[in-house]
């Protein structure tokens, strides 16, 4: 189920892939990593090396992205994106080239056009999926021409397997203090952890019990956490604010418009201690209210759709005619009701994995990642829940804001805890636009589609 027709050259990689496989370790791993799946085009050089079994270092050689400009059509645009992907990609990868380290020896170099000698990379790394399949292939099949051009294997990333381990790749940067621990330890996750993934596109809550088996536990049954606030950006924040952004990333216009001074106006911020606070509906002095979607129930499931449609609902039916002080109110309500349903979800996630596992290893880090994750309020309202719930004990880790949204070092990262695992991709590989993360769905999650090959390693 797992592997592909084994042709001449994919034995011919293989032989060359494990010839190298002591010499690679001894030195650490190098990758040139591609992401194209939405609208980023991003290229990235990431190298981890290992002094030990225990220490582990990484670093991130040249990460650059170009995101598509959609923003007359206020939102993402699929042609405009598949066009930026070509026009860029390319120049992207020449300019990477001249960030790599350079070279240690002869045999294992490339030459650049200014004379220079680099490191050659130690295997390629490119989204496979899930995403815009036309938009993966151009990253895919850049991919694969540079593992044919140098001769190294290639690694066909999933995505939103790539934002769960982008923690474990921040832990080990020089310099990494992302979390308000410094201990380098509580910014590892191990696993099993729980893992949030909340972008433009995916709200999921994993239970992630090793590199390849990852649980989902509850996802979002209609809109995604980060289209919800980017639609209700659209009715809340004054148009001529809304034309002044640089993406359509518009829940983060959002955040800045109702959270001007950051943290300090969510200072005061207190959780509902306990389901039944869940259930109060917090009437505004406007005279309306919004709903939080299955507050009275313990359905492991998220909506988000409901929010954004009462937003709009409310801001036509002021024929847009809101004062400042309102937008700010009903921008602050949108965000409190996305995450505290998200929050009530987590525990209650928490919960079932604590009644039915408990001899189970104890979940210890909270995992958040996607481009919401990097949304200061929603990291204030799930560490207030963690506290008031009986789960204070808890870390939460984040990415900081520049590897929260889609990146090409994320996808390096993730391509080298694959390689060292042992997997690589088979060049007949093709993108796939649909692909789960759980081992038990239809699919088979990240091992599940045709073109892994696995080679025993001992590192």
């Amino acid at each position: 189920m797992f592997f592909s027709t084994v042709s001449v050259a994919t034995l011919r990689k293989s032989a060359t892939g494990l010839s190298r496989n002591l010499h690679i370790h001894r030195r650490g791993l190098l990758t040139l990593a591609i992401e194209t799946s939405c609208d980023d085009t991003s290229v990235a050089i990431v190298e981890k090396t290992s002094k030990n079994s225990i220490v582990n270092k990484a670093k991130i050689h040249f990460l650059e992205n170009i995101t598509s400009d959609s923003r007359a059509h206020r939102g993402i645009h699929p042609v405009i994106a598949l066009e930026s992907h070509q026009e860029n990609l390319a120049n992207l990868v020449d300019k990477a080239l001249a960030h790599l380290p350079a070279a240690q020896d002869g045999k294992s170099s490339i030459n650049l056009k200014d004379g220079s000698s680099r490191r050659r990379p130690d295997l390629i790394s490119a989204t496979r999926g899930p995403g815009m399949r036309s938009n993966l292939f151009v990253g895919l099949d850049t991919g694969k021409a540079l593992s044919v051009a140098w001769q190294i294997p290639m690694v066909g990333v999933h995505h939103m397997q790539a934002h769960l381990l982008t923690p474990r790749m921040v832990s080990c940067l020089e310099g990494s203090n992302n979390t308000d621990s410094s201990s380098p330890e509580h910014i590892a996750p191990k696993f099993p952890f729980l893992s949030i993934l909340v972008s433009g596109g995916h709200s999921i809550l994993v239970h992630s019990r090793s590199l390849t088996n990852h649980k989902i536990m509850a996802s979002s049954e209609d809109t995604a956490m980060g289209d919800t606030l980017d639609k209700a950006a659209r009715d809340i924040v004054p148009a001529s604010i809304l034309q002044e952004a640089k993406s359509t990333m518009y829940g983060k216009t959002l955040e800045q418009f109702v959270f001007p001074n950051g943290p300090a106006d969510f200072a005061d911020y207190k959780p509902p201690i306990n389901r039944q606070e869940e259930l109060i509906k917090r009437q505004s002095p406007w005279g309306w209210s919004l709903t939080t979607p299955f507050a009275n129930t313990r359905s492991l499931q998220l909506s988000f759709s409901s929010i954004s449609s009462t937003v709009n609902k409310i801001v036509k039916e002021r024929n847009d005619q809101l004062s400042h002080e309102e937008r700010v109110d009903l921008g602050r309500e949108a965000m409190r009701v996305c995450f505290e349903h998200l929050a009530s979800r987590t525990i209650i996630a928490l919960e079932h994995l604590r009644l039915r596992n408990p001899d189970d290893q104890e979940i210890k880090t909270l995992v958040v990642s996607g481009g919401v994750a990097a949304n200061k309020f929603l990291m204030a309202v799930l560490r207030s829940f963690l506290e008031v719930r009986g789960f204070g004990h808890m870390e939460i880790v984040a990415p900081p804001p520049y590897l929260c949204t889609d990146n090409a070092a994320m996808i390096g990262w993730a391509g080298i805890e694959m390689f060292e695992a042992g997997w690589r991709t088979d060049l007949s590989s093709r993108a796939l636009r649909k692909w789960t993360l759980d081992p038990q769905a239809d699919d088979g999650g990240i091992l599940g589609p045709n073109g892994w090959i696995h080679d025993e390693r001992t590192p």
